[in-house]
């Protein structure tokens, strides 16, 4: 882009910012609980949350002890950026998972009625979990304390208020409410960047404003082939905008960087894709985690259920875009990306399994 690359990077950074709050206000639409019967969500809320922790702490530990030299292994700043950017292998991708479910006709198997509160919590957990780990990037300043008293404000409105308001639904709508979201954020961050300067800038992401709103919208169960097709189009969007965010990388070089990760010398291609081949298992291992519970139900069930999990999209690449704005790179950047990507090509393959896996249940 030569001279005009700084503005099409501002474009790309607003884009980007625009189409997460529409995906985040879409996934908080999903999240119904009975409120009258709080309790029976605990056990499934505890599931999701291991299930959220297992892949994100595995990839965290993969990327200290296989990507830094030993004496970086005990490093807090190390370690700081690689449980941020682990992150991204933590949510299941609700929208993908439960479309394609759908569309084989398994909404009436508990499989499904399951899956659908484990992927949602799952969501939930990987944005409240992002909070403090944003917090222990700032470091104990001003911002910490106005951050959080947004969180615990934005959560209990959320409940207090969920399915409460009768608002537009269409696609264009949403739209508009996160582009809302996503100006009302960046205000305040361009606004406090100018007077305390970029360190002691509030930053506050719209993951959660977006689906606390999305929570408090009363949900209409219809959608028109056009608000699907045009939602579809910009999570695809968004996963281009995440692409062309990612920093220039060349395999033969050293990577320099404000953060140790991006400082790190970069592996050859063949070495990087063994290491997406390794974050992948690992990320699907700790995904596993649902099979240890629900005894009730069939083995099969439960792996059924367990790799429905499997699947990743745009809360994850969500995460990576958050990475990319505190300068983590290097391989560790490049390696979660394509192992997004390796799991979003899988996608289709998982879901089939499933499908194998609840007839095969069916039929005994």
């Amino acid at each position: 882009m030569g001279e005009g690359y700084g503005v099409v990077a501002d474009v790309v950074y607003m884009l980007l910012g625009s189409c997460l709050a529409f995906i985040m206000i879409n996934v908080g639409r999903e999240f119904e609980l009975d409120k009258s019967n709080v309790g029976m969500y605990v056990k499934d809320y505890c599931v999701a949350m291991l299930a959220a922790a297992a892949p994100w702490l595995l990839i965290a530990v993969y990327y200290i002890f296989f990507l830094l030299p030993p004496d970086l292994w005990g490093c807090g700043d190390a370690w700081k950026e690689t449980l941020l950017l682990s992150r991204f292998a933590a949510p299941t991708s609700a929208g993908i998972l439960f479309s394609m479910l759908a569309a084989l006709g398994l909404q009436q198997s508990w499989i499904y009625r399951k899956i659908q509160v484990l992927a949602i919590f799952d969501d939930l957990d990987t944005i409240l979990l992002m909070i403090p780990l944003q917090i222990v990037m700032i470091g104990l300043h001003w911002q910490m304390g106005v951050i959080l008293f947004v969180v615990i404000g934005l959560l209990w409105f959320g409940w207090k208020k969920m399915s409460t308001y009768q608002l537009r639904q269409d696609w264009w709508a949403i739209l508009i409410y996160a582009v809302i979201i996503f100006g009302f954020t960046h205000v305040i961050y361009v606004a406090t960047k100018h007077y305390f300067g970029a360190d002691d800038a509030l930053h506050i992401e719209v993951l959660l404003p977006a689906f606390v709103l999305g929570m408090v919208i009363k949900r209409e169960h219809k959608s028109t082939k056009m608000d699907e097709g045009i939602t579809t189009a910009i999570s695809l969007l968004f996963m281009l905008l995440v692409g062309m965010s990612m920093p220039q990388i060349s395999a033969s070089a050293h990577v320099t960087g404000s953060s140790i990760m991006a400082s790190q010398p970069m592996p050859s291609w063949g070495v990087i894709a063994l290491h997406v081949l390794a974050v992948s298992v690992l990320s699907n291992i700790g995904k596993l985690v649902p099979m240890l519970f629900y005894r009730n139900h069939s083995i099969r069930e439960r792996l059924a259920l367990s790799i429905g999990m499997f699947t990743r999209g745009e809360v994850g690449a969500g995460v990576i875009f958050i990475a990319l704005g505190y300068s983590i790179g290097g391989a560790a950047l490049l390696i979660s990306v394509l192992t997004l990507v390796l799991n979003l090509i899988l996608t289709g393959g998982f879901v089939l399994i499933v499908k194998r896996l609840v007839r095969q249940t069916e039929n005994k």
